[in-house]
């Protein structure tokens, strides 16, 4: 080839590739991967005591928590490989698909504990409503993009009405918690993505007006109702009458929470070494309440550690958003630390009493396939937008 020539097609795709990935951020992967190692430990110590009990093995579910990890990553990789670009021009099919899912598992889903909002695939469950997260990132981002930073009232609507459909559907099933995390990713994307003062302040009214009325009549079920108020009054040891509610099962999930947490001091009782944890006194301790079980082992400093290496998550995810050379790059990358810190704010303040019991996991830490995969893709976005900044 003469010099001076331009490459050969093939050439040129071979070389664009690694350029891209010189640009992965090493930081962020190495914090998320910390994190979810962390969440595989801490699994296993809040459930090893009683599978042995049931005759189970101890590793059953940290077995399958290191197997989400290992797709997780798998997901990542390939969600950072694509120009984030394409999402774009794929954007209605990816919001159509999660709508679907959405839909399909009310006809074909698995029902548990009240809610219909899982498929059963063997012995895994897909939980619809944590792929809708991702699907929504990406169709806000990609619709307010076109706006170009002045979002006009046709613009808002149009917002507006992506963002509810997936909300009732996961509202119904009926999953309060995943129901707010997109609220939080609307609310994100609409202040970056160019929404007036005026306007903000006008859907500000609106919220809380259709809060009050959901309240007053009686649109939230009763048990709804006693997870969102149930931190304000839990005691620390409810009566035996109370318990017998759904408001007293909140307060003791909440109450037995803080004595969990309270009763690692400073520096924890040890890795496995939790009386409270070992014996399971916090419901949910290995899916929504796991942040109790590392609160008992490792104290405040290891506690203070893991909110660290979140820190550094959303760190490295702002960085993104803020070297992102177009606006799309910029809104995917503030829909997932929307996504991420509202996660980790409600859910470590719901185990310490200070946030209303919702639902929501902590990301990487809590057990579950779903959340731990849309997680890591959420991930590869924010990665992918590094990585394509010079392209």
């Amino acid at each position: 080839m003469p010099p001076g020539s331009p490459p050969a097609p093939g050439v040129a795709k071979r070389r664009e590739l690694p350029t891209a990935w010189r640009h992965f951020d090493p930081i962020l992967m190495l914090a998320v991967l910390a994190i979810g190692a962390f969440g595989c430990l801490m699994v296993y110590t809040a459930t090893r005591d009683q599978l042995e009990i049931a005759g189970l093995s101890p590793l059953y579910y940290v077995k399958k928590q290191a197997i989400f990890m290992v797709l997780g990553v798998g997901v990542m990789v390939v969600v950072s490989a694509i120009d984030y670009r394409r999402y774009r021009d794929w954007a209605a099919v990816i919001y159509g698909l999660s709508i679907l899912m959405l839909l399909g598992v009310y006809v074909v889903g698995h029902k548990s504990r009240g809610a219909q909002a899982w498929f059963q695939v063997g012995s895994y469950q897909l939980e619809p409503s944590e792929i809708a997260k991702i699907g929504l990132i990406v169709a806000l981002a990609s619709y307010c993009a076109t706006a170009k930073g002045s979002l006009s009232r046709r613009n808002l609507v149009v917002v507006l009405g992506l963002s509810a459909l997936p909300f009732v559907l996961i509202y119904k099933q009926p999953d309060l918690g995943t129901a707010l995390v997109l609220g939080a990713v609307l609310v994100a994307v609409l202040v970056v993505g160019g929404i007036s003062a005026r306007h903000m302040g006008l859907l500000a009214l609106l919220a809380v007006v259709a809060s009050v009325g959901v309240v007053h009549f009686g649109i939230l079920k009763s048990y709804q109702q006693a997870r969102l108020t149930s931190f304000a009054s839990a005691p620390d040891q409810p009566s035996a009458a109370l318990l017998q509610s759904v408001a007293g099962a909140n307060e003791y999930n909440v109450a037995e929470s803080k004595i969990t947490i309270g009763a690692g001091g400073l520096t924890g009782r040890g890795i496995g070494k939790g009386t409270q944890t070992n014996l399971s006194y916090v419901p949910e301790q290995r899916t929504d309440f796991i942040f109790t079980a590392v609160g008992e082992q490792v104290g405040l400093v290891g506690s203070a550690l893991l909110l660290l290496l979140f820190a550094v998550v959303i760190w490295r995810t702002w960085r993104a958003a803020t070297l992102s050379r177009d606006l799309l790059g910029t809104l995917m990358s503030v829909g997932v630390l929307a996504m991420v810190a509202f996660q980790v704010f409600e859910n470590v303040g719901m185990t310490m009493g200070i946030m209303p019991v919702a639902g929501i996991p902590l990301p990487l830490m809590s057990y579950g396939g779903s959340a731990v995969i849309a997680t890591f893709a959420a991930v590869g976005l924010v990665q992918n937008v590094r990585m394509h900044r010079f392209s």
